[in-house]
């Protein structure tokens, strides 16, 4: 079984804000891409444009309709992929030493060629956050882009997860959760970052915002406020679709 180390110098890792993350799912595809194009054994597809297609993704997002009343309906997106976490047992499960953390920037890694598939890390996951890939055998995960984060081949501007580089609602941050004045850091004390599923006890790195309560439309003096953009643009439709509408009344 592999062992974690005791410490690390750095704890890397994300902060996700639900309240601004919209769904987009351009996170899911720059992973994709950038993992199937530089690190590793490229990211598998099946059957893509099948009935029933598969794949690897290291990184997915769900959307669940959140609790309500009135009219305040409340839609969260929750991207998911590895935590990072610093008691990982993804790590301490595996028996060849294929899962292993990095004792430098407490990155969780899996090295492909010592990984026999036997999925024994996934099964200790409490995320769900690992994949087996079906073409290559092997067990696949968010590595943080370690490639591309100390890569001084590429602007200093884009030395960070592709999922952070390119979502365009801003909601992915990352950083050294280690500094306490790092940007990570200081978001997820300002807005309550949470650790997902803290009793499982694996303390993850990575955090989570939580959305903030949306405002109560019920309320008329908001009503008022929104009047002018609910009003109608045209009394009538003219034109084809104003036939096409008469022509549907009289069926």
């Amino acid at each position: 079984m592999t062992t974690l180390p005791k410490s690390t110098t750095r704890k890397l890792g994300l902060v996700i804000d639900l309240d601004t993350c919209v769904g987009c799912h351009a996170c899911v595809i720059s992973c994709k891409e950038w993992n199937t194009s530089n690190y590793g054994v490229p990211l598998s597809d099946i059957n893509a444009y099948g009935a029933e297609p598969s794949g690897t993704f290291l990184n997915r997002v769900h959307t669940y309709e959140a609790k309500s009343t009135g009219c305040n309906a409340q839609t969260v997106h929750f991207p998911k992929s590895c935590l990072h976490c610093e008691d990982a047992p993804c790590v301490t499960v595996c028996p060849t030493g294929a899962s292993y953390k990095r004792q430098e920037d407490g990155i969780v890694l899996v090295n492909e060629d010592r990984c026999i598939g036997c999925s024994l890390c996934a099964w200790a996951c409490p995320y769900g956050a690992r994949e087996m890939d079906a073409v290559a055998g092997v067990m696949k995960k968010c590595t943080l882009c370690v490639d591309r984060i100390y890569n001084e081949n590429i602007p200093e501007e884009d030395r960070i997860p592709a999922c952070v580089r390119t979502c365009p609602a801003g909601a992915r941050h990352f950083g050294d959760f280690a500094d306490p004045e790092s940007e990570v850091s200081i978001l997820s004390a300002a807005r309550g970052g949470i650790a997902l599923m803290p009793e499982q006890d694996t303390k993850p790195v990575n955090r989570y915002l939580p959305p903030r309560p949306k405002t109560d439309v019920t309320d008329e003096s908001k009503i008022d406020i929104l009047a002018p953009f609910l009003a109608p643009i045209a009394t009538e439709t003219g034109g084809f679709l104003g036939w096409l509408d008469k022509a549907l009344e009289k069926i």
